[in-house]
């Protein structure tokens, strides 16, 4: 194992040792520390070191930069240097650069997932469909409750290894299972350790949730996290806070206005869900003043005429979750109201939701689940066209998440986030629109090379940086603990 993945480790290891002693759990030390020692076994793979930001170009791919100032290029070069974007091409030469073939492929931004529950990826096996039992939301809560730091962990790992498959560089962690301090360092330590960029939204555990937030260490990750971890960036998640047998709090909204007052000093962005819980929420957010460029509102799914144009004017960003949406559409009061925020030009992007609920982290799939459910529609005029999707997946999901500015599309001085998408594949030749074969055609084993920050982590359809076979023999064992404490079997 590599210096740097041992420092890692070390590092994580004090700060969940500092972290358990000061809220006095010493049981969490265990767990935690048993996880970091094994992962330094000599028996464990070695995992290579990530990989350097050199200097190259991608020569003679299909280009689509989703600049819209640049436009596509039929063949065309991209050229990559101390991670950022230096410039697309026709065609670049540059004397001592190296050549990466790109050829017959497409080259695109990676896409961005605006909403993602990544501790749960690793109950995917365990879950049974709307079973009142094993089913998502009840799995979820029982999990949730013995999960330990290491799980986190590694389910995080778990997660992101299918991501980074599907072609996913940017993520949402959506993080409402945050029991410790030791929770939220260990999920932490997996986004910085899998190479993704990602925005980390801490929350309390469950939703909506009898344990208050911990502020104070919200502001330490802040204060001394983020700093040194340049691709990741901290939200916080706002939610209901219940009484112990599950009622909604009368205070609800001083509750809210506690979180919202805190996270705003804090100039952080927030997250809430929006379902059942929540109706009504908006008009309160809104004489509030919380409604603003900073919230992220996750389902648009039974919302009034009313507050659609109140969002879409407070300029509110919306993540869609396509495929769960389609699952769910009882639990979160109707049907996915894309074309009606789309009519109202609200900044939207694309979300899994959890890999674990939704089968796996399929992007492309996401695509086709809104494609279909707007199709399905006979009530709307609204248009909604394959170089829609592929936008909304990168540049639009980018936007959503306030990160434009660094990814999303393929502009000059953006970090080089990129892939690479076979177009010779059995499942997507031949290949004449992209935008169209994307998605209607296109699946996570096309995915050929995946480049974030300018590392390239996948390449030839194989990790570069991680053994995969670890990554789920860590996560089967955790999940396989989970069916028995938890009650999931």
């Amino acid at each position: 194992m590599n210096n740097e993945m041992q420092r890692n480790r070390r590092n994580l290891l004090k700060a969940c040792g500092a972290a358990a002693g000061s809220m006095m759990v010493p049981a969490l030390m265990a767990p935690v520390s048993a996880a970091l020692h094994a992962a330094e076994r000599p028996s464990q793979p070695a995992q290579p070191a990530q990989p350097e930001r050199d200097e190259f170009i991608l020569r003679g791919g299909y280009v689509l930069t989703m600049d819209s100032s640049l436009g596509e290029f039929p063949v065309g070069d991209v050229h990559v240097k101390g991670g950022a974007i230096v410039a697309v091409a026709a065609r670049i030469d540059l004397p001592n650069v190296r050549i990466i073939d790109a050829s017959r492929t497409i080259v695109m931004p990676g896409f961005v997932d605006t909403h993602q529950h990544m501790w749960t990826s690793l109950l995917r096996g365990s879950l049974r469909g709307d079973d009142p039992t094993f089913g998502y939301f009840p799995s979820k809560a029982r999990a949730g409750a013995v999960m330990t730091p290491e799980d986190i962990y590694h389910s995080v790992r778990f997660g992101l290894a299918q991501n980074l498959m599907s072609g996913i560089t940017t993520v949402h962690d959506f993080c409402h299972n945050v029991r410790s301090p030791a929770h939220a360092r260990a999920d932490l330590q997996a986004l910085e350790d899998l190479g993704v960029r990602a925005r980390f939204s801490y929350g309390r555990f469950g939703e909506p949730s009898s344990q208050p937030m911990d502020w104070q260490d919200v502001e330490r990750v802040r204060q001394t996290i983020l700093p040194t971890r340049p691709r990741l960036t901290l939200g916080v998640v706002v939610a209901p806070v219940t009484e112990k047998d599950g009622s909604m709090r009368a205070s609800v909204f001083d509750d809210l206005s506690t979180s919202m007052a805190r996270a705003q000093a804090m100039q952080l962005p927030y997250t809430l869900h929006y379902g059942n819980l929540t109706h009504g929420i908006i008009d309160v957010m809104a004489r509030h003043q919380w409604l603003n460029s900073d919230l992220l509102l996750v389902h648009p799914q039974g919302f009034t005429a009313a507050e659609r144009q109140t969002l879409a004017a407070s300029n509110v960003r919306i993540s869609i979750a396509p495929a769960i949406e389609l699952q769910y559409s009882t639990v979160r009061s109707g049907y996915t109201q894309f074309a009606e925020m789309e009519a109202l030009h609200a900044q939207m992007g694309l979300s899994t939701d959890s890999s674990a609920a939704s089968a796996n982290a399929n992007f492309f799939n996401e695509m086709r689940a809104l494609l279909w459910a707007h199709k399905s529609r006979s009530d709307t005029n609204v248009k909604l066209t394959p170089r829609r999707l592929v936008e909304l997946a990168t540049i639009e999901g980018a936007r959503t998440l306030n990160l434009a500015d660094r990814a999303g599309s393929l502009s000059p001085g953006k970090r080089a986030d990129i892939v690479l998408v076979r177009m010779d594949d059995l499942d997507i030749a031949p290949v004449f629109d992209p935008f169209n074969s994307l998605v209607y055609s296109g699946q996570p084993e096309n995915v050929d090379t995946v480049i974030v920050d300018g590392r390239i982590l996948r390449q030839g359809g194989r990790f570069l940086t991680f053994d995969v076979g670890e990554v789920v023999r860590n996560a089967t064992r955790s999940a396989v603990r989970l069916r028995r404490e938890a009650g999931l079997a």
